[in-house]
């Protein structure tokens, strides 16, 4: 079906059911499904997409957004990046004083100390960030969960994967890629649980996921966000 509201136009599709209220549903391509009773009128369906249309607009412009893949970014005042879940952005301050370009986090914004306005010294002062923060924030997950586990984790690393949010091996040595500090609190808690269960159980057999499921019950929201958010979890 086609509704247009506002002066754009979406396209959805209705799928009834034996269900007791109407649902929407957006896959990761941006296709719209509703999910309605059995006989469920179509007013009502269109006086629902009506109430969520701005959510569903912005839903289907991240998606759009998403699957053009990662924008180049702009080390300029005002850019935004993402901290602990959420974009902020950054103010460039040039101090030629300082014994190291660094990033602090205040009143909201990313404050990058840097001796001149150079994009390279930007973005190392970025990633520096990003790798110290993300190595706290991991050591202090594995604190909190440390109780529900037998054994302890040999080393913790850092690292700039391009393929996985963390590994654990057979020597207990668990990694985590930096960019994780731009997800979540909660997200960051999932991961590191799920390679700490990894100490338990090296497979993802279903005991595996049994011991995930105990501790981030949830678990499936979590990874779904890594994989909606991860092209802009960037510098």
């Amino acid at each position: 079906m086609i509704h247009t509201y506002l002066g754009e136009t979406i396209r959805f599709k209705i799928n009834y059911k034996n269900r007791t209220s109407i649902g929407i549903t957006i896959d990761s391509y941006g296709n719209i499904e509703i999910q309605a009773p059995k006989e469920t009128p179509d007013d009502r369906v269109l006086r629902l997409i009506e109430e969520k249309w701005d959510l569903i607009q912005q839903k289907l412009k991240e998606m759009k957004d998403r699957l053009q893949g990662p924008q180049k970014k702009v080390y300029e005042y005002g850019e935004g990046f993402l901290y602990l879940g959420n974009n902020y952005p950054i103010q460039i301050l040039q101090d030629i004083n300082i014994k190291q370009e660094h990033v602090v986090f205040v009143d909201g914004n990313l404050q990058i100390y840097v001796k001149q306005s150079d994009n390279e010294k930007i973005k190392q002062a970025l990633r520096r960030f990003y790798y110290q923060q993300c190595k706290a924030l991991v050591e202090k997950s594995i604190s909190s969960y440390q109780s529900n586990f037998k054994t302890k984790p040999r080393s913790i690393r850092i690292s700039d994967s391009k393929t996985t949010w963390g590994t654990c091996d057979s020597k207990l040595q668990l990694t985590f890629n930096w960019r994780l500090a731009m997800a979540p609190p909660e997200v960051i808690d999932y991961v590191v649980v799920h390679e700490m269960c990894h100490m338990v159980h090296l497979n993802h057999d279903r005991s595996f996921w049994r011991l995930v499921g105990k501790m981030i019950p949830d678990y499936k929201e979590k990874e779904n966000w890594l994989t909606l958010s991860s092209w802009k979890m960037t510098v």
